[in-house]
């Protein structure tokens, strides 16, 4: 489904974060609005898939623009660590002076270092939610700040999960999200803003063992683990003019997982 562009015939602008691998959710939202006819700012941060087991894609950030611009959208890739509390409005500032004002607002950033109650550090569990649960907020912030009157396509949406045990500062502080994410339904909708949040549920972005792709294939009813493009979907939907009456909703796109 298309998105209206304003009266002078621009596209309007998606803020899309955490998109660093070509397989990742945050990737597949970039397609997913790019499609159908958003331009498209990302952030990414190539320390943090450099430390995790499945380890960096040199290029991937040049390969996700390069296949937006071919979608027909103008993309511009912008490099953020969102545990500094100054880069929200640094990722901001950037996206509008590069494609202008941004109108959707798609968080798909996260920390995630798997630890239970007895072996995460307290530095682990400071990073999580300073850059699951802070720099959401911020970034809402920010983008909230640089709204000018109402607009009825503007769109808040972040990614949670309800992934907790034996994942403790990852789960706890996606829990924090989605109550700031929802707040923002009711705080801004003065802005025009329809905020919401989506529980994707497991998706095998490459980092899934073979024993967890089995069990998260026989806890979903519908027989099969998510994709990126099942998010994508959610997604594009949202930020559509027919998805302008969904405000304030935690939102399960997930197969019927439990």
């Amino acid at each position: 489904m298309t998105q209206d562009h304003d009266d002078a015939g621009r596209r309007p602008v998606a803020l899309i974060t955490g998109v660093g691998r070509t397989r990742g959710i945050g990737a597949g939202v970039a397609r997913g609005l790019a499609a159908s006819g958003w331009d498209i700012a990302f952030t990414y941060y190539s320390a943090y898939d450099t430390r995790m087991p499945w380890g960096g894609e040199p290029g991937a950030t040049d390969a996700i623009a390069d296949e937006l611009r071919a979608a027909g959208a103008e993309a511009v890739a912008i490099e953020a660590d969102l545990a500094d509390p100054l880069a929200a409005d640094q990722v901001l500032d950037r996206a509008v002076q590069a494609l202008g004002g941004v109108q959707a607002l798609v968080m798909c950033h996260c920390e995630s270092v798997a630890s239970g109650i007895l072996d995460t550090s307290v530095e682990s569990f400071d990073r999580h939610f300073a850059v699951n649960a802070r720099a959401t907020w911020l970034l809402i912030r920010a983008f909230a700040e640089r709204a000018e009157g109402e607009d009825a396509r503007r769109r808040v949406i972040a990614l949670t999960s309800d992934h907790t045990v034996g994942n403790l500062p990852y789960g706890a502080s996606k829990a924090a999200l989605d109550r700031i994410t929802l707040a923002a339904a009711s705080e801004l909708a003065h802005l025009g803003v329809r905020a919401n949040v989506i529980n994707p549920g497991p998706i095998d972005t490459g980092w899934m063992t073979e024993a967890a792709r089995a069990a998260g294939t026989r806890q979903t009813p519908l027989g099969r683990l998510g994709t990126p493009s099942d998010t994508a979907d959610l997604v594009t939907f949202l930020c559509s003019a027919q998805g302008g009456w969904i405000t304030g909703q935690l939102l399960h796109s997930s197969g019927g997982f439990a």
